[in-house]
């Protein structure tokens, strides 16, 4: 095992990429250290891809003081003034992380993923990642350190490339609600069944899905059992954590 790799892995904030059924391509995973049987946690990542902003969940983050990671796009940013209003008048809650400036996979070739086209060459996924941390400057955001891209599926070598750039790329252990395709009932099921340091990644940006309603619920459910929520900033120091290794 490489060394950097045991580094993150003492720090228990790890991102080994496991082999994605897409081509080759690598969905990284993503875990964070138990808090054990009194304190269980989890880390509640949510994406804002495009559109706008779903207030079910929005509220009950606020109104119930849930720790979150968001990961945001250009294009969210630029029609959702209200929404990150709100986010940065709660620093302490939201971390604001980089989910690039189009919402592009970092995924060369031509071939779509999940029906979206994909940067296709490294000079793209750089452009898609310096863009999206642009914007988030622009906004008034500090700058970002950890990077997820659409779909959260990459090639090879657009991970060396990111990392290259000083992001950890965030993978997950728990995929609540498939791009916000499943039904509430099923979201909350998921959630609430998360264990003892897992990363969820769930979605913030479909206000008129169902499954959005579902992620309120599920956060309320956990918070019910007794776990904490983090975020990812709260869960080690970037340079002991180190790159994602490619294994």
């Amino acid at each position: 095992m490489r060394r950097r790799t045991l580094l993150a892995l003492l720090a228990g904030s790890v991102c080994l990429p496991a082999s994605a059924a897409n081509h080759g391509l690598i969905e990284p995973g993503l875990h964070i250290v138990p808090g054990g049987k009194t304190a269980p946690r989890v880390a509640l990542t949510l994406d804002a891809c495009m559109g706008g902003v779903d207030q079910r969940i929005l509220d009950v983050l606020v109104g119930r003081r849930i720790a979150a990671t968001l990961f945001v796009t250009g294009r969210w940013l630029s029609t959702n003034s209200a929404a990150l209003e709100t986010l940065l008048a709660h620093p302490d809650l939201f971390e604001l992380e980089n989910h690039g400036a189009m919402h592009v996979p970092a995924v060369l070739g031509a071939q779509r993923v999940y029906g979206i086209r994909p940067a296709g060459t490294l000079t793209a996924i750089r452009a898609e990642v310096s863009g999206g941390a642009l914007a988030m400057t622009h906004a008034g955001i500090t700058p970002p350190l950890w990077y997820r891209d659409a779909t959260a599926l990459y090639s090879p070598e657009a991970l060396r490339l990111i990392t290259g750039m000083g992001y950890r790329v965030a993978g997950f252990s728990l995929n609540a609600d498939f791009g916000a395709s499943l039904p509430a009932d099923k979201v909350a099921a998921r959630i609430a069944a998360a264990r003892d340091g897992d990363v969820i990644i769930a979605h913030i940006n479909q206000p008129h899905r169902a499954s959005g309603a579902g992620v309120a619920q599920g956060i309320l459910a956990l918070q019910a059992k007794g776990f904490n929520f983090v975020r990812l900033q709260d869960v080690g120091e970037p340079d002991a954590l180190g790159p994602v290794q490619l294994l």
